[in-house]
């Protein structure tokens, strides 16, 4: 078992940051909707040529950017997630997912049929953040720091979390975060409720 997710680690690390999951889910999307790279990057306020790379896997995107692009799509980023069956997770190694950002990698631990809670793990290097500030469509975020630090800015105002301090605000507050350190860190992110599957849009 520890072999296994030593292996999954490095093959994280090997595209850590980049597009290679959610990049083909995107151009899909776009396809789907008859949309042109023309079109959506230029209502996204990007480059064709960046989105291409993007959705082709061989860039990262900020946060930001990508959920503008979502919005041009028409879906909520949660509903690009994937989730493991069990609700036990070995190891941290919970699904693997790419939300935007650089130099970071995240799994989501909690399953697909929790409809209250959303737990994610976040992996930084030094230099890894957000690239930019977001809100979320969920009610509550909690951030746990595990090791090392993150330098948190929720509307505006910068607060230095390390090891074993945590954070909670509103996720509709435009906030930002990434590690300035030197050294990796990890923190556990709980989103309540859960980040949409259906973007708010497409509700009823």
């Amino acid at each position: 078992m520890a072999r296994n997710a030593a292996a999954a680690d490095d093959v994280a690390a090997s595209t850590d940051g980049l597009m290679t999951r959610l990049g083909p889910k995107l151009r899909a999307l776009r396809k789907d909707r008859e949309l042109t790279l023309e079109a959506v990057a230029g209502r996204a306020g990007l480059t064709k040529g960046f989105l291409s790379l993007v959705e082709r896997g061989q860039t990262t995107i900020s946060v930001p950017n990508l959920l503008k692009v979502c919005e041009i799509l028409g879906v909520s980023a949660g509903s690009l997630f994937d989730y493991r069956e069990s609700a036990v997770v070995r190891g941290g190694l919970g699904a693997p997912v790419e939300v935007g950002g650089s130099g970071i990698r995240e799994y989501v631990l909690t399953p697909e049929t929790e409809g209250n809670l959303q737990v994610m793990r976040s992996v930084l290097k030094p230099g890894g953040g957000t690239g930019g500030a977001y809100t979320l469509d969920s009610e509550t975020i909690f951030v746990f720091v595990v090791r090392g630090c993150l330098r948190l800015t929720v509307d505006g105002q910068e607060s230095l979390l390390k090891t074993g301090d945590s954070y909670t605000f509103s996720a509709r507050a435009a906030h930002s975060w990434d590690n300035p350190g030197e050294q990796e860190s990890e923190v556990l992110w709980s989103i309540v409720p859960p980040i949409p599957r259906i973007s708010s849009a497409n509700r009823a």
